[in-house]
């Protein structure tokens, strides 16, 4: 038997190969999450450092028409500043006072945030449960190995050599799989965390000044 990765798996169980091919939608699902929440998360940024300055203008000038139109404009539909600041104008609008606004800006904080953070869950258990299902797949592969000698009533390294490194296999697929996921993860999160803060450091100024006008 060769040691290439095609002749390995062309001899491996049923079993083995239904372990190798989990991981490998494992592996596709982060890499999608990863490129999904990238291209959000790049045009949220970019869409809210545009806005920002320009409402900040209009509702310093008292226009808060040309405030929500800007906050409605398909330039910024995807900033998550946008959305939150939304909330807060429309109230003001409305003339509902200050403890309405900061209401509609907590809800929209709110909802902002979970759609900031989607399917980082399922990166976050790809990263934890890979190397487990990996190291399953070796448990079941050592255990081939040692039956088939056990079968032949062959023995040595070169009897199970084949078998052992099929069995590897899956533990170095499991932590290949895992390890980009978990610092996906975290560089994710820390970047969904910074958008939080943005908001509320939004939302705080926009009640500031609906309080400055009561």
């Amino acid at each position: 038997m060769n040691f290439d990765l095609i002749e390995i798996w062309n001899h491996m169980g049923f079993a083995a190969k239904l372990i190798n091919g989990t991981m490998g939608i494992m592996s596709i699902y982060s890499l999608s999450v990863m490129i999904e929440r990238y291209l959000v998360y790049t045009k949220a940024k970019s869409q809210s450092t545009k806005y920002a300055p320009q409402v900040a203008e209009k509702i310093k000038e008292g226009d808060l028409s040309g405030a929500i139109d800007l906050s409605n404009a398909k330039q910024v539909k995807n900033s998550h500043l946008a959305k939150v600041l939304l909330a807060g104008l429309q109230e003001m609008k409305d003339n509902q006072g200050q403890a309405a606004a900061q209401r509609a800006v907590q809800r929209a904080t709110a909802i902002c945030s979970m759609d900031l953070r989607r399917n980082l869950s399922g990166l976050a258990t790809v990263g934890a449960t890979a190397p487990f299902v990996g190291l399953l797949g070796t448990v079941l592969g050592i255990i081939t190995a040692f039956r088939g000698m056990a079968l032949t009533g062959s023995g040595g390294i070169g009897a199970v050599s084949a078998g052992i490194a099929e069995a590897l296999i899956a533990t170095a697929f499991g932590l290949f799989v895992a390890i980009p996921a978990v610092w996906a993860f975290n560089y994710l999160t820390n970047r969904a965390d910074g958008f939080g803060v943005q908001m509320d450091n939004g939302a705080s100024e926009l009640i500031g000044f609906i309080g400055g006008r009561d």
